[in-house]
């Protein structure tokens, strides 16, 4: 039996770290959701992903876009990192975690589609098995977990928190075949972050009376599943871009 190649077995751990980061942000959200609204929630959690990533990659070399990389760049971070997150903010108010992790996991079935139409990625009995595989896990777990509580409002902001974050996806792609996955990551979300920038006077009223731990779940989120995972995700999708 052939052994994995090394940056396969990196690429897959990467992706399994990011899987299990996002899987936490669900509870998270609905945790924090608790002591901050949909959109100051987004605001810090994406303020402070860009903090940490920007001093990240101040050690680190930067590579000039292009004018195409830029404007993919901000797509990404308009859509994934900033639409996706009030979005899904808000959904969690209205639905059950775990109703909410299986309705936004049509993404990656928008994913594969998009990737056809746009990246000209061809449909291989492999990833569609795959995806039918992985998505029915999702099922699964969302039955298994969630309350059955869900308005019919929170079941289109999933829906809506899926595609944008499945546009996002796309977008970035290309982008990772010249930079690097911590410049995009860092990019995508200072461009969210900014994005939310009129939910400001809210975060700062809502940090002055949100208690010990609702602060820590916003941090958790900021660190773990931002900082951390999308750039593992990047760093995922950044080798699936290259040649076999």
């Amino acid at each position: 039996m052939s052994a994995v190649p090394r940056d396969s077995a990196k690429s897959l751990a990467a992706a399994l770290v990011s899987v299990v980061l996002w899987a936490s942000a669900f509870v998270g959200i609905r945790a924090a959701g608790r002591s901050f609204s949909p959109g100051a929630l987004a605001l810090g959690r994406l303020t402070l992903g860009s903090v940490l990533l920007g001093a990240s990659l101040l050690t680190r070399g930067w590579m000039r876009p292009s004018r195409r990389d830029v404007a993919l760049l901000l797509l990404a971070g308009l859509t994934w990192f900033g639409i996706y997150n009030v979005v899904l903010n808000e959904a969690e108010r209205r639905v059950d975690a775990g109703t909410a992790s299986m309705l936004v996991m049509i993404a990656p079935i928008v994913v594969v589609a998009l990737a056809a139409v746009f990246l000209k990625e061809r449909f291989t009995r492999a990833l569609l098995l795959g995806g039918a595989v992985a998505f029915a896990g999702v099922l699964v777990i969302g039955f298994a977990t969630s309350s059955g509580n869900a308005t019919l409002s929170g079941v289109v902001l999933c829906l809506v928190a899926a595609v944008a974050s499945a546009i996002g996806l796309v977008a970035q792609k290309p982008v990772l075949g010249r930079l690097s996955a911590l410049q995009v990551t860092w990019t995508c979300c200072t461009v969210g972050a900014l994005v939310c920038l009129p939910y400001a006077p809210g975060l700062v009223r809502e940090l002055g009376t949100a208690p010990t731990t609702g602060i820590a779940w916003l941090v958790f989120l900021g660190v773990f599943p931002t900082s951390v995972a999308f750039t593992t995700w990047a760093y995922a999708l950044a080798r699936g871009t290259r040649p076999a």
